[in-house]
């Protein structure tokens, strides 16, 4: 998943009822394990749901194990079978739990005779967390509507009943029906040129986690981007998307260059509606990507590389638990960091990487001891609050300081070898640690001592030597803003006709949080930032101008909060209006009329800030 610069949900305690395999998921792997999934879907539009037949291809572990309990979260349950050898379906008893908040319902199916395969026929709710599905006037083109799936983290049991765990790795088939003239995508590879007939096919060879397993549906056109690429978004936006992303295949051929084959097939995008909550999502062969990073010049492509570099950290080595996934997520942003690098050169990938630094140091003084760790002691964290700035960005700077002791072409090698390890396998972090040491840090002596590297990983904050990378162009950009706020350099003298996106970005992030209303008023009257199409330019700068107090920047803010449903690019300015009764009055009806247009994810946080706001009020 693409960065989410620290926008937690909140931290919710962890539920007692969970089981010790995973503190989010109530399967029991050590008994029986899912190896298989087989899965029927009929899409309904009208009713917002789907109609869904599961058969679960079982791996008994303990031979007196006599129950299947599976994960669901609103999920109405018409029948449960064990279906033999051949075929033949015997009714099961089952039970489904009351529902819990952060869990969902626990399903124990009864199975004293242990089968090879259990078929649960049921249906999904209008209101499944991990299913959006939007009107035709919520979409691109607003002809047909739309559906699509968010997994991570724990919310595919919104849409299938399975063991929810990134610890339990299963391939699957799937047959989807869909109204016509509609074309389906799920993480599996697809077939570009698939005639628009209502009936798709997908099939999974690689075992993936649950929270990989996607899908979507609606007026989707197809453009190729290579042999083994392709841009899917709606008519309107695919020819914009297919430009955008037209280096996908360098991209593909750059990773392989430096960590191995890429072992997925085919690689393609999908660009979803603006509701999509999230940057992009690395669902197998089918990443999902917001429409935010369209913007014309190629400056927010590092999401695809982010997302591809998930087929070898993450989809291929799989963090075994939430508290893991700074095995996914820092070990990702650092191989983007080398993609990007490798095809935009070092200027962009160092401007990017000091961004993110700057993030994590801003965030962490904030932060609980506890969640300042890559690897967490047991506490108080939900599993979605684990996608943090500290996966992301502790865990690329603890790789790139790896690479700066021991060097490029060592690290690069010792990466390589750290895939091919642990190809299609779910581990932990001390897993990792366990192969870090003998072939890196004690087969070059001298370089990095192994408490250094306990320190990165279960300390807090930053070790003090972390090295940072150089950039020129900030550097002359801190000097500029400093002249401007001192008032010895005026707004239309900044030397910004050149800046890339990242250069505004930075020059945004280093203004006060509440600058002079004055000042802000010379930038835009200077640089018209003041309904920019830029989404990240335009999320620090509104942020900015409520901060300061123009009022006259808060239609624009208002359309910026309406047009986007990304949490990260939406939050902060929700954030910023809630700090007066004026902004939370505004804050309220804004979000009376995006409300519809927004993921339930998106809802969820945006209503728990403002009840909060509202709290503190009284």
């Amino acid at each position: 998943m693409f960065p989410l610069r620290t926008l937690a949900l909140g931290a919710l305690a962890l539920p007692l009822a969970a089981h010790a395999n995973d503190p989010y998921s109530y399967a029991q792997p050590d008994e029986v394990r899912v190896t298989h999934l087989d899965l029927q879907l009929k899409l309904d539009f009208p009713q917002r749901q789907l109609d869904g037949q599961a058969t679960l291809t079982l791996d008994w572990k303990d031979p007196k194990a006599s129950a299947l309990v599976l994960d669901t979260r609103d999920l109405r349950i018409a029948s449960v079978e064990a279906v033999d050898a051949g075929g033949k379906r015997t009714p099961l008893r089952y039970a489904l739990a009351p529902r819990d908040k952060q869990l969902g319902s626990k399903l124990t199916i009864q199975t004293p005779q242990r089968p090879h395969e259990v078929r649960i026929v049921y249906t999904t709710s209008p209101e499944a967390s991990g299913l959006q599905w939007l009107p035709p006037a919520q979409t691109a083109d607003k002809k047909q509507p739309f559906m699509f799936s968010q997994s991570e983290s724990i919310h595919a049991r919104s849409w299938v009943p399975l063991q929810d765990s990134p610890a339990i790795r299963f391939t699957y088939d799937a047959d989807v029906s869909a109204p016509a003239d509609t074309r389906v995508a799920m993480s599996a590879p697809n077939d570009p040129v698939h005639a628009l007939n209502g009936h798709f096919s997908f099939t999974q060879t690689h075992p993936i986690p649950s929270y990989l397993l996607a899908i979507a549906a609606g007026d989707l056109a197809v453009k190729e981007t290579g042999p083994r690429s392709a841009v899917y978004a709606e008519p309107s936006v695919v020819g914009k998307a297919a430009h955008e992303f037209e280096d996908t295949e360098k991209m593909i051929a750059t990773a392989e260059q430096l960590y191995g084959p890429y072992r997925w097939g085919r690689y393609d995008i999908l660009v979803l509606p603006p509701s999509f909550p999230y940057g992009g999502m690395e669902n197998p062969n089918m990443t999902f990507a917001t429409p935010t990073v369209l913007v014309g010049d190629k400056s927010l492509v590092s999401l695809v590389a982010h997302e591809l570099a998930h087929s070898w950290s993450g989809n291929l080595i799989t963090a075994a638990s939430w508290r893991d996934i700074w095995l996914n997520e820092g070990i990702t942003t650092y191989v983007q960091g080398r993609i990007t690098e490798a095809l935009y050169g070092t200027r962009q990938a160092n401007e990017e990487a000091l961004l993110d630094i700057h993030s994590l140091q801003k965030e962490l003084p904030d932060m609980p001891e506890n969640a300042q760790r890559l690897a967490p002691k047991p506490g108080h964290v939900d599993a979605d609050d684990s996608l943090s700035d500290v996966a992301y960005n502790k865990g690329s700077w603890f790789l790139r300081t790896l690479e700066q002791r021991f060097g490029r072409e060592t690290f690069d090698n010792y990466l390589k070898s750290y895939f091919d390890h642990f190809a299609f396998q779910s581990i932990t972090t001390e897993q990792m640690l366990d192969f870090l040491k003998p072939n890196l840090i004690d087969k070059y002596p001298g370089k990095m001592s192994w408490a250094e590297v306990q320190d990165w990983v279960y300390g807090t904050g930053i070790p003090k030597n972390a090295p940072l990378p150089q950039s020129p162009s900030f550097a002359s950009i801190d000097q500029q803003r400093s002249a401007f706020l001192a008032g010895t350099l005026s707004a239309d003298k900044l030397d910004a006709k050149g800046w890339n996106t990242q250069e505004w970005m930075y020059f945004l992030d280093g203004l006060p949080d509440a600058p002079p209303l004055a000042k802000m008023q010379q930038i835009d009257a200077a640089w018209h930032l003041t309904g920019t199409p830029n989404a990240e330019i335009g999320m620090r700068w509104y942020v900015h101008a409520i901060n300061a107090g123009d009022k006259a920047a808060w239609p624009a803010a208002a359309e910026h909060m309406t047009r986007i449903g990304r949490l990260y690019l939406t939050m902060p300015l929700y954030a910023a209006l809630v700090k007066t009764p004026d902004g939370l009055a505004f804050a309220e009806q804004v979000y009376a009329k995006a409300k519809s247009g927004y993921h339930p994810l998106t809802q969820q946080a945006v209503e728990g800030l403002i009840a909060k706001a509202k709290a503190g009020k009284h």
